[in-house]
């Protein structure tokens, strides 16, 4: 079920904020270069905002307050508030007292760069955003030269070697001394948390029943189970092809190398799409945005929601066209809408849908922009949203198409989804796009407005 801001999160809500562990200047080079770029400038200046509380020692207060602060409304904080929890730079904690809820906001400092970049999603989200160029600057900037220490030899003493041990006799009284008093930690630094991956759409069972014969159980360990997770997240793939990656990354003791089942799943990537790395166009709608997950279609129009809400972006164009693979022209267009308009992939599918039955078949740069640019507005999140908005403004988005067309003088029949025909009784089935005609029309209804 989708999560509404408004039920989420109030402006009467109190919050207050506290940090995990010590926060330094160099966190700030680290935020602003590589995580910025994944959670836009509005959530990174969120946590900054968080981070002044901090230091500040700033009191509970509501979330009216934070309104102020940042410049955005509440359904922008939660938003952005979402994107810094899923990249494990918060975390969220809440409780209800007298008919009021307080929040606590736990910052947590982020990945250090040697975590950063061996974080494969991150590190390949990053490099998606920031392009190869951009990306080999950044990562040189955090790299530092290793020392050849090879031919040296350690003569680094032990604390044992200079200082003396504590007398047994006063140790049992030293203890009692320095114990932390309740209720309070000793501030120090922390490690940042990597980011966690909820699997809701790799059939993990299925994948160890056709290993089980081939392979020990002691094999698929916990960090081997988050890596095949992981990948296949990126990647998109399949229990079955899974199964052909790990055995191929088994080693004579019968355990899983890590490094060469991430290199199997690179190549397997790029031979299967054609593609150095994942783009956007490869996602499918989210679980929980989907209307027909857990429901049976019940009429022609359910079973197409379903079938859009399960395919990703460029497996439709790909299905359109009759299995042959679309343009890098088209692909561009589709994942500048899915990065600038922030639609998510089901609603991008209505959109191809409808464009390219209005166009000939072809995806408009212009048009698809527009349309787009009207439905991140309308803030439409499901497949079938998106439908019911595309019935109601097909007369709007009609106009828009036609505007560069009319110096055309021919006539043609539009075709439109099938989808839009069931419902939409008011649309005409045929446009006439002869310019003469028309001229003739808004004449005699000029004629027509002057005698009244």
């Amino acid at each position: 079920m989708e999560r509404q801001s408004w039920m989420e999160l109030l402006p009467v809500d109190r919050y207050k904020v506290c940090a995990a562990g010590l926060l330094h200047a160099y966190d700030r080079k680290v935020l602003t270069m590589l995580y910025q770029p994944l959670i836009g400038a509005r959530a990174f200046s969120l946590y900054m905002t968080l981070w002044c509380e901090v230091e500040q020692g700033a009191k509970e207060a509501g979330h009216h307050m934070l309104m102020v602060s940042t410049g955005m409304q509440l359904p922008d904080i939660y938003q952005e508030r979402t994107k810094l929890e899923a990249l494990g730079l918060l975390k969220v904690y809440v409780k209800r007292e007298d008919d009021v809820r307080r929040f606590v906001y736990e910052l947590y400092p982020p990945l250090t760069p040697r975590q950063f970049f061996a974080e494969i999603v991150l590190n390949i989200f990053l490099y998606n955003r920031l392009g190869k160029s951009k990306y080999n600057q950044v990562k040189q900037y955090f790299s530092e030269e290793v020392e050849d220490l090879t031919s040296y030899k350690e003569v680094t003493y032990a604390f044992n070697d200079v200082f003396q041990p504590i007398a047994s006799g006063q140790m049992a009284q030293l203890q009692e001394e320095l114990a932390t008093p309740e209720g309070y930690r000793v501030a120090g630094a922390i490690e940042g948390n990597a980011i966690s991956i909820s699997n809701d759409f790799f059939d993990y069972k299925l994948f160890v029943e056709g290993l089980s014969p081939l392979i020990p159980k002691k094999a698929l360990t916990a960090n081997v189970k988050d890596c095949i997770i992981t990948l296949a997240y990126i990647y998109g793939i399949d229990p079955i092809s899974m199964q052909n990656l790990v055995l191929g990354a088994i080693t004579e003791q019968n355990m899983v190398e890590l490094e060469t089942l991430r290199k199997n799943a690179r190549d397997w990537y790029q031979f299967e799409q054609g593609s150095a790395l994942p783009t956007l166009v490869e996602r499918t709608q989210p679980l929980q945005q989907r209307t027909m997950h857990t429901k049976e279609p019940t009429g022609q129009e359910e079973l197409l929601i379903k079938h859009l809400e399960e395919l990703s972006p460029r497996q439709l164009l790909v299905e359109i066209a009759g299995g042959a693979q679309p343009t890098v022209a088209d692909l561009k267009v589709i994942e500048e809408v899915m990065t600038k308009q922030k639609l998510l992939p089901g609603v991008v599918n209505v959109l191809i849908h409808y464009v390219m039955l209005r166009t000939d078949m072809k995806l408009t740069k212009s048009y698809v922009e527009r349309i787009a640019g009207h439905w991140a507005r309308k803030k439409v999140k499901t497949v079938k949203a998106a439908m019911t908005l595309a019935k109601e403004e097909h007369r709007q988005y009609q106009q828009w198409a036609e505007g560069k067309k009319q110096s055309k003088r021919t006539t043609r029949k539009e075709m439109l989804p099938t989808w839009m025909e069931q419902k939409t009784e008011t649309s005409p089935q045929t446009v006439d796009l002869n310019v003469e005609e028309q001229r003739k029309q808004l004449e005699a209804a000029l004629q027509k407005y002057k005698k009244e």
